[in-house]
């Protein structure tokens, strides 16, 4: 097949492919630092955005993806009010708190956890969360002989160890779940409770530990400050805010562009793309690869040995998100039950692993919602261990979502009026014992090619603040690298 080449003009070019939130945060660093060079952007869906999406159901706009943001790290914040969207800044209702599934009853989840981790004994006895027998099992961790951690280890057998196995179950497991779709048991200390890895290298007991790393959130009105942040609107509203930006200072974006390969030239890159007008070939003078690990690993053969295999060892896992509307006056008492939501431990055997009560979190949503007496509620299906319900059809999804929600939130007979099923497939990475050290090798790898970086959710972190983190950094490092003329100053 004949392939168009595109010539590239007289200013160095850079081509990032991926337009999720990663891919469009790198181009928008490389635009921030550099006035001088052209930028593209390739994604090969019909919008931008990748996994941050808003959607309308029943006449409600909701975030079909990501809903919010660590408000504690400044680089998601930093960047909605940049691109403009500052002052449609929320945080979630502070009276409606995370809530917890034991022995299919809702318990409050115990505060000051750090990664499921307790801190606060006397409110974790409270809560009523644990056994009286695991309760009792828990001190055990002062006189324990301590337990090495000059390696990786998994943040689910640490804690085994140290403090039993329903700790793991009701407290470490529900949160790994939330965030990595991932048993505790599979997912790395490291990589997942940093601060608390560094702090078990220095003290015998995990509960000292803990303490030692939990943060306190930044105080704001001399009162703790919110955890997390949306945007009035969704979340899934960032990628087109950055979309615009882009554009406005020069940038190309292109979706139903399709990145083939991507192959090293004697000057510069070539990167070969399949759009609607056939295959081509896009001359670039540098590459960030704003893709998922197993896409990157495929763009590496060829490459770099080592860099295609650390990537090809990266785990993902697929889940659904499935969004059900209700009519207010279907349910018992004309509301859900307190809180913003729930989480679900393993061994309850639900096919939720977690939901969230969007009309009581949000308060843009429950303003919309609540003027057109309606109840809107999320819920996650599927995780490593077991995705096969991504293999049902969405109706069915949407049916088991349904029958879960209305049964550990005794709704009675209450149906939703309206469901929508969002798949995402392979779209968490798998953040294994050894995960770290792995991407620090993988790093090295890519840097060691003139002129190329990496960047997405694979790498130091799931949520978007970190993705932004990770993809500033990659822009930065093409942008103070990439001379004026196409040539790559080293070191």
């Amino acid at each position: 097949m004949s392939r168009v080449t595109e010539q590239r003009g007289p200013r160095a070019h850079v081509v990032v492919v991926g337009g999720g939130v990663s891919g469009l945060t790198a181009a928008w660093q490389v635009c921030r630092e550099r006035h001088d060079l052209d930028v593209t952007v390739l994604e090969a869906a019909d919008e931008v955005g990748g996994v941050l999406r808003v959607g309308e159901v029943e006449g409600l706009a909701l975030d079909l993806g990501a809903e919010s943001v660590l408000a504690t790290r400044p680089e998601a914040v930093s960047l909605i009010r940049e691109v403009g969207l500052g002052d449609d800044l929320v945080h979630p209702s502070a009276q409606q708190r995370p809530r917890l599934v034991v022995d299919s009853e809702l318990v409050d989840l115990p505060p000051r956890l750090v990664m499921g981790v307790p801190t606060d004994l006397d409110s974790i006895a409270r809560s009523g969360v644990l056994s009286p027998q695991a309760l009792a099992r828990i001190p055990l961790d002062h006189v324990l002989r301590a337990t090495p951690i000059d390696e990786d280890i998994s943040l689910g057998e640490l804690v085994g160890r140290r403090l039993g196995p329903q700790v793991v179950d009701r407290l470490v497991s529900p949160l790994t779940l939330g965030v990595y779709a991932d048993r505790a048991v599979n997912v790395s200390l490291r990589a997942a409770a940093p601060s608390l890895f560094e702090a078990m290298r220095g003290e015998r007991s995990l509960l000292a530990a803990a303490r030692r790393a939990r943060r306190e959130p930044p105080m704001v009105d001399g009162r703790p400050g919110p955890v997390f942040a949306g945007v009035a609107g969704g979340v899934g509203r960032l990628p087109g805010a950055l979309r615009a930006r882009l554009e406005s200072v020069g940038a190309r974006v292109r979706t139903r562009s399709e990145a083939l390969d991507v192959r090293r030239r004697a000057t510069g890159w070539e990167v070969e793309v399949r759009d609607g007008d056939g295959e081509r070939l896009l001359a670039a003078d540098a590459v960030i690869l704003a893709v998922p690990a197993p896409v990157a690993a495929r763009f590496m053969r060829g490459l770099s040995i080592q860099a295609e295999a650390e990537l090809a060892e990266i785990g993902t896992t697929s889940v659904a998100v499935a969004t059900l509307v209700y009519r207010a006056t279907d349910l018992p008492g004309g509301a859900l039950p307190d809180g913003s939501g729930y989480l679900v431990p393993p061994t309850e055997g639900r096919s939720v692993k977690a939901a969230t009560f969007s009309s009581q979190k949000w308060p843009w949503v429950a303003e919309a919602a609540e003027a057109a007496g309606l109840v809107a509620v999320r819920a996650s299906l599927g995780h490593a261990d077991d995705s096969s319900v991504l293999d049902r059809e969405d109706d069915e999804i949407a049916r088991m979502a349904a029958d879960d929600v209305a049964f550990v939130a005794r709704l009675g007979r209450a149906r939703p009026i309206a469901t929508r099923v969002t798949r995402w497939v392979d779209g968490l990475p798998r953040y294994a014992v050894g995960h770290v050290d792995r991407v620090e090798r993988i790093t090295e790898a890519a840097h060691s090619l003139p002129g190329l970086a990496l960047a997405g959710s694979a790498y130091d972190g799931v949520g978007i603040a970190a993705c932004i983190g990770r993809a500033s950094s990659a822009g930065t490092w093409i942008a103070r690298r990439l001379g004026s003329g196409g040539q790559w100053r080293h070191g």
